[in-house]
């Protein structure tokens, strides 16, 4: 064998800067998550309980809308389905009032009610769900 093959050889075994070879294509750690249960991992995550930013948090205050876990019930299912259709912000309308929802994120972002809608206009949202 050549002095170069003798190098390419050692390299091979050794790999490059004397870190370990690549495993071959296909070979999975032991200790590894699969591409499917991160997937899974991400998807429990988004469907977690929703939660209230500090601008909402002080609206429900400031409004005097109350939400009891019935409601709550209510508003996860309606935002869950809006994800199902590919929503990326919505309004959740109901007769507590309405919630401005990040989707992806599972955050309400604000809230009113509906004496606060009069001659107003929403925006950024993509999608309205009813309640």
């Amino acid at each position: 064998m050549s002095g170069m093959d003798q190098l390419h050889s050692v390299q091979m075994v050794q790999g490059i800067n004397g870190t370990n070879p690549a495993k071959p294509v296909g070979e999975v750690k032991e200790d590894s998550t699969s591409f499917k249960e991160q997937l899974v991992r991400l998807h429990e995550r988004q469907l977690e309980s929703l939660s209230f930013s500090k601008h909402a948090a002080k609206r429900l205050d400031e409004r005097n809308i109350e939400v009891n876990k019935g409601f709550m019930d209510d508003l996860e299912h309606a935002v869950d389905e809006a994800r199902k259709k590919g929503a990326k912000d919505v309004a959740v309308i109901s007769r507590q009032g309405i919630f401005i929802v990040n989707v992806p994120h599972n955050i309400v972002v604000t809230t009113m009610t509906e004496d606060d809608m009069k001659n107003k206009t929403l925006t950024n949202i993509d999608s309205a769900v009813f309640l």
